[in-house]
């Protein structure tokens, strides 16, 4: 009597191929050294840009001057001076400081205009003759923008008797359709801006991952064992699911970060997160729709960089090809970063149904409309 041998299992078959790689590399690199210094990467620029961005600042602001300065009789400075506090409670910043000009005092034939080609002093402007006939000396830009508030002034100084501005009874809404919208473009332009940033940053992933294996010949073994596509299927899903764990990680580290030090951060980059308009679709299903849309957006732009993987020999070769995809895919930002302000447009309707583009253009719409 024989013996029956065994029925061979046989070859995997393409998903169960792909699960293996998958979870051969999600394994691989989630515990490697090179992950981890991966993970502390975008901290310094953050920092970097922060710093950067707050010193800047302070510059920026030190370095705008909003004087114009007076440079008329001391009557005339005095009658200017005291118009601008009559009125600036009112008008707010919408006035300039005005500040009178030493070297005019008790000088008739002080020339503006040449104390200001001198670049002399810090005054945006400089006014002289009377309120009645006020002339201002300064660079084309900062007329155009300080005529008419200066003539405001100078109406108020001519008049004989002090102007009273009624009182306004004020009757608020708590929002409307051309506030919701004009705050909702914020939290838009955020989400597309950071949607574009992780699958750049993430996607590169796949690429180098790719690129490593036919270094050491590990790819002609897989090849040898199971088909290509499962190969690449394994390694895309494994790499999104690598790069769910980083955006964890750095979600976390942003939430503690901000958690202990959110006021010192929203004083030295004057943004506050608390304050930011929330989505048409509310908070919980707008994350979820982001989740969704990085996954569809990583998914297309890491099937492309493993394309590139395939074809290239050389690290060298791999900077030419994906030179192209990298800027094609930041054309595709500037495309649905422009739909923001045209929605229904047909711009729009073609950002969303071109590949590339619509996870950017959908999760913008699902910030702005309900």
């Amino acid at each position: 009597m024989t013996e029956t041998s065994a029925p061979i299992r046989p070859r995997l078959s393409a998903l169960e191929a792909a699960w293996v790689i998958a979870r051969r590399d999600f394994v691989a690199v989630l515990f490697s050294r090179a992950f981890l210094f991966f993970l502390l990467g975008p901290l310094f620029p953050v920092i970097v840009g922060g710093l950067a961005g707050s010193i800047g600042g302070q510059v920026q602001r030190g370095a705008v001057s909003i004087e114009v300065g007076l440079a008329m009789s001391a009557v005339d400075n005095a009658a200017m001076i005291a118009a601008h506090e009559r009125i600036a409670p009112q008008l707010g910043g919408a006035l300039p400081a005005l500040r009178e000009v030493p070297q005019a005092s008790g000088d008739p034939a002080f020339d503006a205009r040449a104390f200001m080609e001198a670049r002399r002093g810090n005054y945006a402007a400089i006014m002289t003759g009377t309120p009645a006939a006020p002339v201002l000396t300064g660079t084309e830009g900062q007329i155009a923008r300080w005529q008419g508030p200066v003539g405001l002034i100078a109406a108020d100084a001519l008049s004989a008797e002090p102007a009273r501005f009624p009182d306004i009874a004020a009757q608020v809404v708590t929002t409307s359709a051309a506030s919701e919208r004009s705050t909702r473009i914020q939290t838009a332009q955020i989400a597309q801006m950071l949607l574009f940033l992780l699958t750049m940053l993430l996607a590169g992933m796949v690429l180098s991952n790719l690129v490593e294996e036919k270094a050491n010949k590990i790819i002609e073994i897989l090849a040898a064992a199971i088909p290509m596509d499962a190969v690449f299927t394994g390694k895309l899903f494994a790499m999104l699911g690598v790069s769910f764990v980083g955006i964890a990680v750095w979600g976390g580290a942003a939430w503690g970060l901000w958690a202990l030090g959110g006021d010192g951060i929203t004083q030295a980059t004057g943004f506050d997160l608390t304050r930011l308009p929330a989505p048409a679709v509310g908070w919980p299903l707008f994350i979820a729709l982001g989740v969704v849309y990085f996954a569809m957006a990583y998914l297309l732009l890491g099937a492309l960089f493993l394309t590139i993987g395939a074809m290239a020999n050389t690290v060298r070769e791999v900077q030419t090809l994906s030179m192209p995809v990298t800027m094609m895919q930041l054309m595709v930002f500037f495309l649905a970063a422009y739909t923001i302000n045209h929605p229904g447009s047909g711009m729009e309707m073609a950002a969303i149904a071109f590949p590339l583009s619509s996870p950017f253009a959908m999760l913008a719409r699902a910030a702005m409309e309900p």
